[in-house]
């Protein structure tokens, strides 16, 4: 496993009046984080009640489980090809940035760091993105840019996907929609936005912030990309639902939607690791409202949160026992640095 560059430590600590977190005092930053806490107990409260309420009936849909392991294995293979494919939409970012990073390189970040986001926060996979990309020479701008961008992209694209598919199990507000069409028109206008933010960021700093100059192409390739990936996410989800219960019914569409919404509403949810409970709550009432049993729904559920968790998983392991190659990226020093 590579060494992961750590910040040196000063030799005395920093005035009590400077401990803050983005200007918030001690204090506060602790109480945020018991707000959060409280929060997600009372998430998981409110999930396991339900549960014990439906549990009968997950009884019987779990007893008469007769998996077809061959259909089981497709949607895994499926979900293999979802994470080759961002993987490539990310290496898209990144040229976006004037940086490149070989495509094995890239996975093996993209699929360790991914696993920050199991700790609260959502800010660990980007963290930890950062420091793995620096020895490729990789600057923490492009890297954090790219991946910041990236996510954002991944977002705006997925409730735009959801609008388009699932209106009927999972209704988006109009304010909500209008929401993802002003943000997704904000996207296509970064191409020409990024710039000017560089130049207003050095003004407000002090610094020299030079962000470069986004292509539109980029922009196309990864709405394209991230929109496939929701698409391909769905198809995955109905066959897991077809190995696992024995029946799917419902076009895709239907399964793309479920998915891609309760996922984001997880991804949302920032004190939930993984989205944990947030997300199975929402595909239980999702797939509840397109006609499966509680108790069918509530093993699919879960069964897709260990299927999904063990991908993420298994091939992070691989890249952390394989070492890897000593191939530096290239960085254009004018717009990479920072």
């Amino acid at each position: 496993m590579p060494s992961i560059p750590t910040a040196t430590r000063t030799t005395e600590p920093p005035p009590e009046e400077e401990r803050v977190s983005g200007g918030r005092p001690a204090w506060n930053r602790w109480l945020l984080r018991a707000g959060q806490a409280l929060l997600a107990v009372a998430v998981v409260y409110f999930a396991a009640t339900k549960l014990a309420g439906e549990w009968s009936e997950v009884r019987v849909a779990a007893a008469s489980l007769s998996p077809r392991w061959e259909l089981v294995a497709a949607s895994c293979f499926v979900v293999l090809v979802i994470y080759a494919v961002l993987v490539a939409v990310w290496c898209v970012a990144l040229t976006g940035w004037n940086a490149r990073l070989p495509y094995w390189p890239a996975a093996r970040v993209w699929m360790i760091s991914n696993l920050g986001k199991y700790v609260p926060g959502k800010v660990w996979t980007i963290g930890t993105m950062i420091m793995m990309t620096q020895k490729y020479g990789i600057s923490p701008l492009a890297a954090g840019g790219s991946s910041v961008l990236t996510t954002a992209t991944a977002t705006v694209t997925g409730f735009a996907v959801v609008a388009l598919t699932g209106a009927h199990v999972l209704p988006i507000p109009f304010d909500w929609l209008l929401a993802i069409w002003i943000v997704g028109a904000g996207l296509l206008a970064v191409p020409v936005v990024l710039p000017r933010l560089g130049t207003i960021a050095s003004r407000l700093t002090g610094r020299s912030i030079v962000l470069p100059p986004l292509h539109a192409w980029v922009m196309i390739r990864l709405i394209a990309g991230t929109a496939l990936s929701w698409c391909l996410y769905g198809v995955a989800f109905q066959l897991l639902a077809l190995g696992l219960l024995g029946h799917a019914a419902g076009s895709p569409l239907l399964y793309i939607a479920i998915f891609a919404g309760s996922y984001l509403i997880g991804f949302l949810a920032v004190f939930a690791p993984g989205g944990l409970v947030v997300r199975e709550g929402v595909m239980v009432t999702a797939l509840a409202t397109a006609g499966f049993s509680p108790g069918a729904a509530v093993v699919l559920a879960v069964a897709s949160r260990l299927w999904l968790t063990v991908l993420e998983i298994l091939p992070a392991l691989v890249f952390l026992a394989i070492r890897p190659g000593h191939r530096p990226g290239s960085v254009n020093p004018e717009h990479g640095a920072s």
